[in-house]
């Protein structure tokens, strides 16, 4: 007993009464955390209930994750547990959203049965700042519209406004969509084939002309072709000349399938599908649509 009438307990009657180990125990007193409330005759710690008391609480916040020198902190009163505790919760959320991006990437490599090579470059880019995606995206802009001043305007702003916006929890399905994504984006013959179809575009508009005929050609398409595809017109048929003839006149169908193909063929619309893909957006409306019409096209050509 202390000298105010109080039991002290031994190192081992106190680990035994609070389930802890006895070397847990004397780490933590050789560290501060837990102070013996008096010494024996012969040198060994002696504790109180006070002790034990603290010694759960010392358990309790290094079962939460807090180092030794935050427990420290709160037992000498100079933060509060609901302090520490917040600041864990910011880190905490960190962690888990690391995870959550580790856990994606390695589903990624596991469905691309990705080398160790690609498993790098996968993880770097998954692990890219939203600024540093949304820069790889801005150069393969800035090279698309670069010294076209004629494009039509509504094309030029949504060309301007396209944004990679990758989740900071982001699925498999949208690592393994970012990661194609910005491969494309950096294609030098993607960026060429994009290039080329901004450049038809400048091409078809001249200086002055309002804004809006390339918007009006898309609807146009789509009211055209949407009911030809639910009449089941194969594109490759003669049902389809009618629908190219509204579309085209006759201009010269060879240049108008080159126009369609940089515009609208297979790899734009898997670039589209990824962006929708990426930053959580429905899929591209029309797709379809304007696929018909390509079909229609290559089914004539070098005829």
């Amino acid at each position: 007993m202390n000298d105010d009438g109080a039991r002290l307990f031994t190192i081992g009657e106190l680990a035994r009464a609070t389930g802890m180990s006895v070397r847990t125990i004397r780490y933590w007193s050789d560290e501060g955390v837990l102070t013996p409330a008096a010494r024996s005759s012969g040198g060994y710690r002696l504790y109180d209930a006070g002790s034990a008391a603290r010694l759960e609480l010392v358990h309790t916040l290094r079962e939460l994750g807090l180092g030794l020198d935050e427990v420290r902190t709160v037992l000498a009163g100079e933060r509060t547990v609901a302090e520490v505790a917040a600041t864990h919760v910011v880190a905490l959320d960190a962690r888990i959203r690391s995870l959550k991006v580790t856990r994606a990437v390695l589903s990624t490599v596991a469905r691309r049965g990705s080398e160790a090579e690609e498993m790098t470059l996968v993880n770097r880019l998954a692990r890219l700042s939203a600024a540093e995606r949304q820069r790889i995206m801005e150069e393969f802009v800035a090279e698309t519209l670069h010294g076209l001043d004629t494009v039509d305007p509504d094309i030029r702003e949504r060309i301007r406004r396209t944004a990679v916006d990758l989740a900071e929890d982001p699925t498999p399905e949208e690592v393994d969509a970012w990661v194609e994504l910005a491969e494309m984006l950096q294609d030098p013959e993607f960026r060429a084939q994009m290039r080329r179809a901004v450049e038809f575009n400048a091409a078809d508009r001249r200086p002055g002309e309002p804004g809006g005929r390339s918007l009006w050609f898309a609807k146009r398409l789509v009211e055209l072709v949407g009911p030809a595809r639910e009449r089941g017109v194969d594109p490759a048929g003669p049902g389809a000349e009618e629908v190219l003839d509204d579309l085209f006149g006759d201009a010269d169908r060879a240049e108008v399938l080159e126009r369609m193909t940089a515009g609208f063929d297979e790899r734009v619309a898997r670039y589209r599908h990824l962006l929708a893909v990426v930053n959580r957006q429905p899929a591209p409306p029309h797709t379809e649509d304007f696929a018909w019409v390509v079909d229609a096209l290559r089914a004539r050509a070098g005829r």
